[in-house]
């Protein structure tokens, strides 16, 4: 089984890398509670018109981890609680839960719920979602059985 993480981020126009990055560091101390091995992020996620921000760019690459901009349309079909803060174009709740959730994939849920950089400029959330893979191995019916050639 692999556990993806992947963080959601918001933010204003006039956010700066060490905004997003001290946010996000406060999402994952929220995400590793209870969790028995350190959280390893997979991607950075924010809507779709944000992902040249300088800051976010900055911050992906100083991470080392791919963006995944999320389109619109799934931002606003995110089933999540208002918040007023948030423009309509993007669903009117919060940009970093959102992406976060959509990005993850199906049957995500929030790790670590939106937190607030200490300027205000910046929103950080991280879901997470299990992906199961199965091998069957072929083995016979019957132990004692000799194989055939």
């Amino acid at each position: 089984m692999t556990i993806t993480f992947v963080a959601g981020l918001g933010f204003r126009a006039h956010t700066t890398c060490e905004a997003l990055q001290q946010v996000l560091e406060q999402a994952l101390r929220t995400a590793e509670r209870g969790q028995l091995l350190p959280v390893q992020l997979r991607a950075l996620a924010t809507a779709e018109d944000k992902r040249s921000h300088p800051a976010f760019v900055q911050l992906a690459a100083e991470l080392g981890l791919p963006v995944r901009p999320v389109p619109l349309a799934l931002l606003v079909a995110q089933d999540l609680p208002p918040s007023q803060h948030v423009p309509a174009r993007y669903g009117a709740h919060s940009l970093a839960e959102a992406a976060c959730l959509a990005a993850a994939g199906r049957g995500a849920v929030l790790a670590a719920p939106r937190h607030i950089s200490a300027d205000g400029s910046a929103t950080a959330a991280i879901a997470t979602a299990a992906t199961v893979t199965v091998t069957i191995a072929a083995t016979a019916l019957n132990p004692f059985q000799t194989p055939v050639p």
